[in-house]
């Protein structure tokens, strides 16, 4: 079972970064990196089941996974640095599941948008991703 601080942290920080991009169309350097700093601090004080190195290998992993995204402009920065930051709490293994569950959240959401600015008669084709990123950190921490 998953240690219920560790998934206090990941809901806090995903819902904060769902949020804010929402709102600003940013994650922020300091949430990912606030975010990245309590996963490796759990980690290294014995907090759930991931250590200090699965925490480094769960942040490269969730790195690796989302910088194709954003080097082809379908996701920013900040999307990157916070599936990143999450993978410190997660390990590597959760990470992918995680990506997983966020392309899963990440494409339902998408067409969400496409229906309802069709709806509403807009073209814009981009849409806040934090949110499916968030979904994706939260299925990976609560069903490990």
């Amino acid at each position: 079972m998953t240690d219920p601080l560790v998934v206090a942290v990941v809901v806090a920080g995903g819902s904060a970064a769902a949020v804010i991009d929402l709102r600003t169309r940013r994650v922020p350097d300091r949430l990912t990196l606030a975010l990245a700093a309590a996963g490796l601090t759990l980690a290294a004080a014995g907090v759930g089941r991931v250590g200090v190195l699965a925490a480094c290998a769960g942040a490269l992993t969730g790195l690796v996974l989302m910088l194709p995204g954003h080097l082809f402009a379908a996701t920013g920065g900040g999307d990157v640095k916070l599936l990143a930051a999450a993978g410190t709490l997660l390990g590597p293994a959760a990470t992918w599941r995680a990506f997983v569950a966020t392309l899963i959240a990440g494409g339902a959401l998408a067409f969400a948008v496409a229906v309802r600015r069709r709806w509403l008669g807009r073209s814009d084709r981009s849409f806040a991703y934090a949110p499916a990123i968030a979904a994706g950190v939260v299925f990976a921490a609560v069903f490990p």
